[in-house]
């Protein structure tokens, strides 16, 4: 089977870590790869779980640019007493 090149680009320090990683565990980091596309074709899935990051809802985003637009126009400022620390 013919191979080809793949490229994409990735943090540097990523990399560098990647490699060191696969390295410690015998293998080269375009091995890592290409085990992770075969089991992806297999399975067809991500083998691992990916999750949403709440804060970046749509709903969370409107509230905080509705907050930020309000706290700009001085619209429901609320005074609240500071947190006194015991020393």
């Amino acid at each position: 089977m013919a191979q080809v090149m793949v490229n994409f680009r990735m943090d540097e320090d990523l990399k560098r870590k990647m490699e060191q990683t696969c390295k410690e565990m015998g293998l080269s980091i375009s091995a890592a790869f290409t085990m992770f596309a075969v089991k992806v074709t297999r399975e067809q899935r991500i083998p691992f779980e990916i999750n949403v990051d709440p804060f970046f809802s749509k709903a969370n985003i409107e509230r905080l640019e509705k907050a930020a637009a309000d706290a700009n126009a001085g619209i429901n400022m609320t005074e609240h007493e500071l947190a006194e620390v015991d020393e």
